[in-house]
């Protein structure tokens, strides 16, 4: 399998990509983003660019692949609306929108969040976006899968980029074990990586997947 991985520089793309040079299924890796990641590994290319929303320069490097795991995000504290739309669902979209032209049918893995809003009418603001922008991308000529994370555990050094996230999990990683016995609560960044890498492969029963999913996956 041939792979895009988005966002590969935070907390939930350090995880996957970890996952993808260690799997023997994942043949190639392609990360894009501003930043680069800093590794070197034999399947492992890297498009750096300033500007992610507009990919056409870059458009047939992008061809060919079988999956794209989106892991990019931030966190809506202290966002206007239309500031977290901007990047979460106008950046989300404008780079699904290339991947349906030179990829037609590629598998998208898109990470979401627990308590996201598919009605787009509740009042959480970043519930809402992001329940937008699930049903966009379901709309599209891919066959997208939406996966919908609570907790989630750094695992193998793998940081946070904001810092009160990073004391959080100082904090709640000698917990991990216990919080780890309640289903569905919890999982890890490299349960998750596994997880997106099978749901690249194999697809999923559901389009939606929770913690309890992902934890249950081979």
């Amino acid at each position: 399998m041939k792979v895009i991985v988005f966002g590969a520089t935070g907390m939930v793309g350090q995880g996957v990509l970890r996952e993808c040079l260690r799997d023997d299924r994942v043949a190639q890796v392609l990360v894009v983003g501003r930043t680069p990641t800093g590794q070197r590994h034999p399947k492992l290319t890297e498009i750096v660019r300033d500007d992610l929303y507009d990919l056409s320069p870059v458009a047939a490097d992008l061809a060919g692949y079988d999956a794209c795991f989106f892991c990019l995000g931030v966190s809506a504290a202290g966002m206007s609306e239309a500031a977290y739309t901007r990047i979460t669902y106008d950046l989300t979209k404008a780079v699904a929108d290339v991947l349906a032209e030179v990829s037609p049918g590629l598998r998208f893995v898109y990470v979401s969040g627990s308590g996201t809003d598919s009605t787009e009418r509740g009042r959480m603001m970043w519930a809402r976006v992001k329940g937008r922008t699930e049903n966009a991308l379901l709309a599209m000529p891919l066959d997208a899968y939406l996966f919908r994370p609570g907790f989630i555990q750094p695992r193998h050094g793998i940081t946070s980029k904001t810092g009160w996230y990073r004391t959080l999990y100082k904090i709640t990683g000698p917990l991990y074990p216990l919080l780890a016995r309640i289903p569905g609560l919890a999982t890890t960044t490299d349960q998750l990586g596994r997880a997106m890498i099978y749901v690249g492969l194999s697809g999923a029963p559901t389009r939606t997947l929770t913690n309890r999913d992902i934890n249950t996956l081979p």
